[in-house]
C-alpha cells in the first residue's frame, strides 16, 4: 500500500503581538451550531454583492483550473451560502455536498487542538523541552553550512532542545522534505521521513537528521506537527486516529473525518487532480510530487499523519471551524475553554525571526502577519492588505482546500478542491476573502 505524505499550505500568515480575540456581540438568537440562515441580510451580506463569489467560483471551474468545488459561508453560526461547482471525478458525478476530500495539511489544526486538549489536562506546558516526551531528541545537531565539496553537510550541537511552542510553531528547526533544494529538506526525502510506516519510525529517522536551525531562531514549515501526533500517543496510549476520534470528531459530530474514508463511502472520494504544462489542462493525479503513487484512502494507512494525512467534508470541517469560532464549544458540547482559543489564536514568534524570515515564497512575515499554535493568524489585516477581521486564524491544504475563522466578525469560511501544485491562477482563498468581505456591507448586524 502507498505511503501517505503531509503536504505544505498555500499561504503564511500570522500576528507579531495577537490582541485578545475580538469578537463582536451576537445577536441573542444565533445558534451555537451551524443552521440555514432565512436571508444573507438578516446577517450583515448584500445578496448581490455576494454573488460576485459565487460567479467567480463558478467561473473557476468553467474555465477548467478544477474540476469541481464546494464553499461554505456561515456568520453568528448561520449558514449563508453553501454551494457546489463542477464535479467530483472524470466520470462526471457532480460535485455533492457530502463529498469526501483529502484535506493534507488542514489537518494540522486538528492535531493542535488535540494538543491543547491535553495542554487543558496539564500533560504539558509551552516551554517543555520536547525531549521530554521524545528523548530520541537529546542528540540534536545543527546544520551550519557545507563542506569543500559542497555536499558534506556541517554541523554542531543544538544549544537546548526545542520547546513544544516550538514545533507547534515551526520554529524548531526541523525540516519537512517538501521540496529538495535545502540539504535537510533533501536528507528527508532520502530518508523518507514521510513515508515511514509508523510514527515512531518517522521519529527514528528525524532524530538522525540536523536541524535547520538552532531552536527558536527562525521558521520553517516542517514535520513537527506530525511529531505533535507522536507525542499525543505517547500521554494517551491511544493512537492519534482513536483520540481524534473520542475527544473531536464523535462530540462535534464530524461523521466522515478520518485517515480513510468509512467502507460504503468511497464513492463520495472527490479525485486529485494536476494540471498539464504541456497541454495547460487538468488531469487525474498518478504521483505525489514524484514522491510515489497516490495512496489509498479507503485503507487505513500506515502512517497515521497529524501533519497531513486526515480525509474530511466541507460541513465536518465546517463543524470543526465553528467549534473554534464559538471560542471552543458547538451544540453544548465544550473541546476547548475560550482561553485555550485564544492561546492558539496568538503569535508565538520572536520578533527577531518575525522581520528576518522570508515566511514561504507566497507571504513574508513582518508586523502585520506572524504565526500561532499550528494555526496562521492575522493581527493587522488593513496593513496587510486584507478585508478579513483582526485575529483571522487560518490555514489550508497542499491540494488546494482552505478555510478560516474570523473571530471579530464572527465568521467562518471552508473552500474544498482537489488539485495539486497551485489553482491554475489566483490564489483562491485570498480571492473568496476579498469577494465575501466586499459583500459584508453591515458587519454590525
Amino acid at each position: 500500500m502507498a505511503h501517505r505524505f503531509s503536504f505544505a499550505a498555500a499561504l503564511l500568515a500570522t500576528a507579531l503581538v495577537a490582541a485578545p480575540l475580538a469578537g463582536i456581540a451576537r445577536p441573542a438568537a444565533a445558534a451555537d451550531g451551524l443552521t440555514p440562515t432565512s436571508t444573507p441580510e438578516s446577517v450583515g451580506f448584500d445578496s448581490a454583492r455576494l454573488k460576485s463569489l459565487d460567479s467567480y467560483m463558478a467561473g473557476v471551474v468553467a474555465q477548467g483550473r478544477v474540476a469541481g468545488m464546494t464553499t461554505l459561508l456561515a456568520r453568528h453560526g448561520k449558514i449563508v451560502e453553501f454551494n457546489t461547482y463542477g464535479q467530483a471525478n472524470p466520470a462526471g458525478a457532480p460535485m455533492s455536498k457530502d463529498a469526501i476530500f483529502r484535506i493534507y495539511s488542514m489537518t494540522k489544526p486538528m492535531t493542535g487542538v488535540a494538543m491543547m486538549i491535553l495542554f487543558e489536562e496539564g500533560k504539558w506546558r509551552l516551554d517543555d523541552p520536547v525531549t521530554r516526551f521524545v528523548p530520541e531528541f537529546k542528540n540534536l545537531r545543527v546544520m551550519t553550512g557545507l563542506g569543500p565539496d559542497g555536499k558534506t553537510i556541517l554541523t554542531e550541537e543544538a544549544k537546548r532542545p526545542p520547546t513544544m511552542r516550538e514545533i507547534m510553531s515551526h520554529t524548531a528547526g526541523f525540516g519537512y522534505g517538501l521540496g529538495d533544494v535545502h540539504p535537510v529538506d533533501k536528507l528527508y526525502r532520502e530518508k523518507k521521513v514521510l513515508a515511514s510506516t509508523g510514527l515512531h519510525q518517522m521519529i527514528e529517522r528525524t532524530a538522525e537528521i540536523p536541524l535547520m536551525f538552532q531552536p527558536g531562531t527562525n521558521w520553517s514549515y516542517s514535520n513537527a506537527v506530525d511529531i505533535q501526533g507522536y507525542i499525543i500517543e505517547k500521554i494517551t496510549g491511544m493512537t492519534l486516529g482513536e483520540f481524534l476520534d473520542k475527544r473531536v470528531f464523535k462530540p462535534l459530530k464530524m461523521t466522515d473525518t478520518a485517515f480513510y474514508v468509512h467502507p460504503g463511502s468511497e464513492k463520495r472520494l472527490a479525485a486529485v487532480y494536476v494540471g498539464n504544462p504541456k497541454t495547460g489542462k487538468i488531469e487525474e493525479a498518478k504521483d505525489l510530487f514524484g514522491m510515489g503513487p497516490m495512496p489509498d484512502y479507503t485503507q487505513p494507512p500506515t502512517m497515521e499523519s497529524g501533519g497531513g494525512g486526515l480525509t474530511s467534508t466541507t460541513m465536518d470541517y465546517a463543524r470543526f471551524c465553528q467549534m473554534l469560532a464559538n471560542k471552543g464549544e458547538l451544540d453544548g458540547v465544550r473541546i476547548l475553554s475560550p482561553a485555550s482559543v485564544e492561546l492558539m489564536d496568538t503569535n508565538v514568534i520572536p520578533h527577531n525571526v518575525l522581520v528576518s524570515s522570508n515566511g514561504t515564497s507566497v507571504a513574508r512575515f513582518n508586523e502585520a502577519v506572524g504565526f500561532g499554535l499550528d494555526f496562521m493568524v492575522v493581527n493587522d489585516p488593513r496593513a496587510a492588505g486584507t478585508l478579513e477581521g483582526k485575529n483571522t486564524f487560518s490555514w489550508g491544504g497542499a491540494a488546494g482546500t482552505w478555510f478560516w475563522i474570523d473571530p471579530t466578525n464572527d465568521l467562518i469560511f471552508v473552500g474544498m478542491i482537489q488539485r495539486m501544485g497551485g489553482t491554475g491562477g489566483d490564489d483562491l482563498g485570498t480571492a473568496a476573502r476579498t469577494l465575501t468581505y466586499q459583500a459584508l456591507t453591515h458587519p454590525e448586524k
